[in-house]
């Protein structure tokens, strides 16, 4: 399938979540500490995860044409992601690869009240997404292409991020520019042990746009401190501008162009290289010149909204700045964008994000924010 009628591709890590309904009445930590307990549940919800999901049909609401790549098995648990995403939109779902014999990717999200989420997650395929699973001939000069959770995908992370690094190579050698997100590695797994800032020093040269988690970004590039600033939870409470200057500074160094990290409930940050040459990728997304980009440093701060549900709210941001980027809406317009659509998902419940001009007017008509203050 051609990609040359798309501004975006979406590809990474995707996968089915099963979510069981849970009542106030179960309780809350003791449920999760009684072994051999049967704990009645309400219907399961079954939807889509991963940031080929969240952020793929995320950007295909926000009306930008999308292709969505991710690697699934020929299994029930597959032909029910594909059946959920083609409700989307027919036909969304058609690029995914099916890889015979292998398991579909899961997650059993446990939410009860008054617990944080517990997620039991099963890699499955996305363990076997390779470099030549991408079809590079497909892709178009001035195409976005945009890959999510290494850190869930063994090929992507193993010998050092070989496939990774050569995967955004030839990306980039088709003119298209290169976004890459993040997840936080499991300690206790493989992808725990990675030195991932070496893999980042062989990956960032060939990425544009790199939008990681101050969470995840911080176990990979500096984990004693992370573990000090995440003790008791909430890390982005504990974060001020210096620690963010000098992550944003050697992500920089590393060879990304620009920087964005999630902070939560604190909103975004944005850094960008003052080369205004390595932006020219960028440019050709988004159909004008960014040289006023270069050089900038900004934060942008939440909207208000009551919270129902945070799940995939990051992947959700990131659309609502690709999104902006793809319009040609100026850097601050691109990230008032991305933290209007976050909080359109947290409002939701980590559901479907309102069409592009329904957030627009939202923005345009007074939308407060939260005072936030680094």
């Amino acid at each position: 399938m051609a990609f040359g009628s798309s501004k975006v591709v979406v590809a990474g890590h995707v996968c089915l979540d099963i979510l069981p309904a849970f009542e106030s009445r179960h309780g809350g930590p003791e449920l999760l500490s009684s072994p051999g307990a049967l704990v009645e549940v309400g219907p399961a919800v079954l939807s889509t995860g991963g940031a080929v999901s969240n952020t793929g049909l995320a950007l295909h609401r926000l009306g930008i044409p999308t292709r969505l790549m991710g690697k699934l098995g020929d299994d029930l648990f597959g032909r029910a992601v594909r059946e959920i995403i083609d409700r989307q939109g027919p036909g969304l779902s058609r690029d995914m690869l099916v890889e015979p014999g292998a398991d579909t990717s899961y997650s059993v999200v446990i939410s009860p009240p008054g617990v944080d989420r517990i997620f039991l997650h099963c890699p499955g395929a996305n363990d076997t997404f390779a470099a030549d699973d991408v079809p590079y001939d497909s892709i178009a000069e001035g195409t976005l292409f945009h890959f999510g959770y290494p850190p869930l995908m063994r090929r992507m992370y193993a010998d050092g991020g070989d496939e990774l690094a050569v995967m955004l190579r030839k990306v980039r050698q088709r003119g298209a520019a290169a976004s890459l997100d993040m997840a936080r590695p499991d300690p206790a797994a493989e992808s725990g042990r990675v030195d991932w800032a070496a893999l980042l020093a062989r990956a960032l040269p060939e990425v544009e746009l790199f939008l990681p988690s101050i969470d995840e970004i911080l176990f990979m590039l500096d984990r004693p401190r992370y573990d000090r600033l995440s003790g008791g939870g909430d890390l982005a409470s504990r974060v001020d501008r210096a620690l963010l200057h000098d992550v944003s500074g050697r992500l920089l160094d590393l060879g990304a162009a620009l920087v964005v990290l999630k902070l939560g409930h604190r909103g975004l940050y944005v850094r960008i290289t003052p080369q205004a040459r390595r932006l020219a990728p960028l440019e050709r997304v988004a159909g004008r010149s960014l040289g006023a980009w270069a050089g900038r440093e900004l934060h942008a701060p939440c909207f208000e909204v009551q919270v129902r549900g945070t799940t995939g709210c990051g992947d959700r941001t990131i659309a609502g700045f690709l999104a902006g980027l793809c319009r040609g809406q100026t850097l601050d317009e691109a990230v008032t964008s991305a933290v209007a659509v976050g909080a359109c998902s947290v409002e939701a419940g980590g559901g479907e994000v309102p069409a592009w001009e329904a957030v627009q007017t939202r923005i345009a008509s007074g939308w407060p924010r939260r005072t936030t203050v680094l």
